[in-house]
């Protein structure tokens, strides 16, 4: 690894850290630095540019939303100018559910097109995959009964978060990424073909 390389990666960690970090405390201005002016982000919750997301992120926190990150390790794969970058995470909301103040923490990794544009790293595209979650009350002698086959209804990875956030009002994408399956492996597919030079990511309307 030669020394441009290692500034590359470590900018593109910084950049994933910062994203996480920056998001959560509500500081928006610098929030919006980590994406290219037609980044997109992909959520259970959302889909559509950048931009939009920190409006409507904002728009949530006006209303009480509370949904966190925490991240682990990170893999970069990078090619030139462009690089795919998976890292492992949790997502962590809390709110009611049915009258049940609860947290729902979901494990799964973001998947990251990145690309260096005029010396600056960006976010052009964050993928998460939802591999796992659960929910719990947050006092532990309350007792959460869920419906069953409202649950069921969700995708497995993510269908209690799913479950939370329909209980607040959102509409929830209901075929995003899964640890397996095919949309996982289109996602694959998307990143090697953006490693190798395509004109464009198609994001998963």
């Amino acid at each position: 690894m030669n020394q441009d390389e290692l500034l590359d990666r470590l900018s593109i960690r910084e950049l994933i850290e910062n994203w996480a970090i920056w998001r959560d405390a509500g500081d928006w201005a610098r929030f919006a630095s980590v994406w290219h002016d037609d980044g997109v982000m992909m959520a259970t919750w959302f889909q559509g540019p950048a931009k939009d997301f920190i409006r409507v992120t904002q728009e949530g926190w006006a209303k009480g939303v509370s949904i966190l990150h925490f991240l682990g390790g990170s893999s970069i794969d990078l090619a030139g100018q462009r690089a795919i970058v998976q890292t492992k995470m949790t997502i962590s909301q809390r709110g009611d559910v049915q009258g049940v103040a609860c947290d729902v923490v979901c494990t799964g990794r973001f998947y990251d097109f990145l690309e260096k544009r005029q010396g600056r790293w960006g976010m052009v595209l964050r993928q998460p995959i939802y591999e796992k979650d659960r929910v719990d009350p947050i006092d532990p002698a309350a007792r959460l009964v869920l419906d069953q086959a409202k649950l069921a209804e969700f995708p497995k990875g993510y269908c209690h978060l799913a479950y939370i956030q329909t209980q607040i009002g959102y509409s929830v994408k209901r075929d995003m990424p899964q640890l397996t399956g095919p949309q996982v492996q289109a996602l694959y597919a998307r990143g090697a073909a953006w490693l190798s030079g395509a004109a464009q990511v198609a994001s998963a309307a």
